[in-house]
């Protein structure tokens, strides 16, 4: 293992590979529950979207700790599973064509890898955006959590549908306001609050586990309080019964998907997935030492390369995009370093795979991942620090990415925000040789994004 995974110098044990590698699977078990319910408004079926979901994640963790040797968790993303089952809804294209047009992606993402334009794309951005990725991500963690806990929420919360009519009586108008605080008199909420505080104590004071010993903490007051939900049964057997996967293995269609008209959804999707994943990369690497000297990521085409097969793989078995996940920060903030921390997180997904009946309560317990993902937000913040605030045409697009990332509540739409900026801002000052040819490339896909893709 230390001569295999460079533990030492990396700074690490195995130890704290393990404990890295759970945390982070506590913080994104959500998605075994979360992606096969909204893949069902796209008419997959929930049984074996579950299957399809944990399989994608135990391939692609295992994939990302063995050949990239990186921290990153794999599984399939959260934005893009909602753009396959309700941006294509009024299209009127089956979910076969939708998973063909995931598969076709991840070809695209594997041919730019292995000639190596992928990371000479990502190496391209200046170090100012990098930062601006990881304190971005940061705060729209911290966002989740706080909607998903219920400590912040809809500013409708509670209104009735009447006060949002406009005058047509037909249309729902803006809100005065987008969010407001929650319910502090909820039990739910309040604990959602205890878990934070006790969560940001412990890693104020440096504990190791800081993160896991909130959850359970938050997860075992919750239901002594009554607020928990007991699992209907324990065990299962995977690609059995409910769970069998042959109603959506190998289902992709595939050739529908290279007419002229699927051109705006192949670019939507490829530009989506491409950001998500360099920005997951690059964003938490940035917030854990894992770059160079110069702000580059060492060897970025292995975890890259791994994102695009596990991207095929998500297709071929039935789910949606794939790829490298931002809550590997929560594995990274213990101390991870290396990919035997993917490795544990694969081996807890595959456990999982007995484990379905027990784990679908997951999705009730908002109020202790919740904190987590608060927290992580709190910690990646420190990347604003490494921003050239100084230098307007580095400071105003890193500022527009987070800001984007936050309030539009996408990271592609930051991302896509603030590289057009870059080089907008570079060309306007009479600095266009500062910019890379990478750059001004991915400034020209991110435009072609906002005029001709299908936002999200």
């Amino acid at each position: 293992m230390e001569k295999f995974f460079q533990l030492s110098a990396r700074g690490t044990s195995v130890k704290t590979e393990i404990l890295g590698g759970l945390t982070t699977f506590m913080t994104m078990a959500y998605i075994i529950v979360v992606n096969p319910a909204i893949l069902a408004f796209a008419g997959i079926p929930v049984g074996p979207s579950t299957v399809a979901t944990i399989s994608t994640a135990v391939f692609g963790c295992l994939l990302m700790g063995f050949f990239a040797n990186r921290p990153l968790a794999v599984a399939p993303y959260m934005g893009e599973n909602a753009f396959i089952a309700f941006g294509l809804a009024a299209l009127g294209i089956g979910w076969q064509q939708r998973l063909g047009a995931v598969f076709i992606s991840g070809l695209l993402f594997l041919a730019m890898a292995l000639f190596k334009i992928r990371p000479w794309l990502a190496n391209s951005i200046s170090l100012s955006m990098k930062h601006s990725f990881a304190a971005g991500i940061g705060m729209f963690l911290a966002l989740i959590g706080l909607y998903e806990t219920g400590i912040v929420e809809s500013a409708v919360q509670g209104m009735p549908a009447q006060a949002l009519l406009m005058p047509d009586g037909i249309k729902l108008g803006n809100p005065p306001v987008p969010l407001k605080i929650g319910n502090l008199h909820d039990i739910k909420v309040l604990i959602a609050v205890f878990g934070t505080v006790l969560t940001a104590t412990l890693l104020c004071r440096k504990v190791r586990g800081a993160m896991l010993i909130g959850i359970a903490g938050s997860a075992i007051l919750g239901y002594l309080l009554g607020v928990g939900e007991a699992p209907k049964a324990i065990f299962s057997l995977p690609f059995t019964g409910d769970y069998s996967i042959a109603p959506i293995f190998m289902k992709m269609d595939v050739r529908d998907c290279l007419k002229l008209t699927f051109l705006p959804i192949l670019l939507t999707l490829f530009l989506m997935s491409f950001l998500d994943t360099l920005s997951t990369i690059v964003g938490v690497g940035a917030n854990c030492g894992m770059l160079d000297k110069d702000g580059n990521l060492v060897e970025v085409e292995k975890p890259m390369i791994v994102d695009a097969l596990s991207c095929m793989f998500s297709a071929a078995v039935g789910s949606s995009t794939s790829g490298a996940f931002i809550e590997s920060a929560a594995g990274i903030r213990e101390g991870a370093r290396t990919g035997l921390a993917a490795i544990v997180t694969g081996l807890l997904f595959l456990a999982s795979f007995f484990f379905i009946p027990l784990l679908e309560p997951l999705q009730h317990l908002k109020y202790a991942y919740g904190p987590a993902l608060i927290c992580v937000g709190l910690m990646m913040l420190n990347s604003v620090k490494e921003i050239d605030v100084e230098d307007a045409t580095e400071a105003f697009p890193a500022f527009a990415t987070i800001a984007m990332m936050i309030f539009t509540y996408s990271i592609a739409n930051g991302l896509t925000a603030g590289l057009v900026l870059y080089a907008l801002m570079k060309l306007l000052t009479g600095r266009a040789g500062e910019l890379k040819g990478g750059s001004i490339i991915l400034a020209v896909m991110c435009l072609v994004y906002f005029v001709f893709g299908l936002h999200h």
